[in-house]
């Protein structure tokens, strides 16, 4: 099945989706069991949910939050990537009638307003320049239901040694102005400014990953 990827100004992995599966855990130091868990606690979805997921990849996060779901009662996953190969693969090994997967730009949703009870983010702020960080908040904040939550893990300020010089080598050397911004502390800000309240800060991972929680207002 071939996708075509969606234009954006953000980095997108089509190179890497055949074998994402096999890098991701590595990336996350074969804790990603543990990591996922940890976000979908903090997302806590109910089976009636409608949840849209911001550069989902393969979908294996989706897969995930899907088996907590109950179609018959609209519980749905809707994964989101603008690499067209992503989107192909996650259909391909994880895509069900409530685990639904769509080629587009996270700062250009077309969803309808209020349509999603809520919003998570894994490792894909980092890959976006700063305007399209604050327009895709705004587009997650114009898509959620009021008191609707907005779950983000991603690349912050880092809180080891060994985080700092995982994030400042990853900066340079794949020559990524957007993780420097991510590092310097710039997305629980970019949340507040997109209408959001203060987003809490649930657990820190490997020394430079944080995951925030926030939701918008009633």
């Amino acid at each position: 099945m071939i996708i075509p990827s969606i234009p954006t100004r953000g980095r997108t992995l089509d190179y890497a989706a055949p074998v994402y599966d096999l890098l991701e855990p590595l990336c996350l130091l074969n804790k990603q069991a543990e990591y996922d868990d940890t976000l979908i606690k903090t997302l806590d979805p109910q089976p009636s949910d409608t949840i849209l997921d911001l550069g989902c990849g393969t979908g294996l996060l989706c897969r995930k939050i899907s088996q907590l779901l109950n179609p018959d009662k609209g519980g749905c996953v809707t994964g989101i990537d603008a690499a067209g190969k992503m989107i192909a693969a996650a259909r391909e090994k994880r895509g069900s009638r409530h685990c639904r997967f769509e080629a587009m730009a996270a700062e250009h949703l077309v969803f309808p307003d209020v349509s999603f009870d809520a919003v998570i983010s894994s490792l894909f702020y980092h890959h976006v320049p700063l305007d399209l960080k604050q327009q895709s908040l705004q587009e997650a904040f114009r898509v959620l239901k009021p008191g609707g939550k907005l779950i983000i893990a991603d690349m912050h300020i880092p809180t080891t040694f060994l985080g700092a010089l995982v994030s400042h080598a990853s900066r340079w050397l794949f020559l990524q102005p957007q993780i420097g911004e991510n590092i310097r502390g710039v997305l629980p800000e970019l949340m507040v400014n997109a209408g959001f309240l203060p987003p809490q800060t649930v657990a820190h991972y490997f020394g430079y990953i944080t995951l925030f929680s926030t939701t918008k207002p009633l």
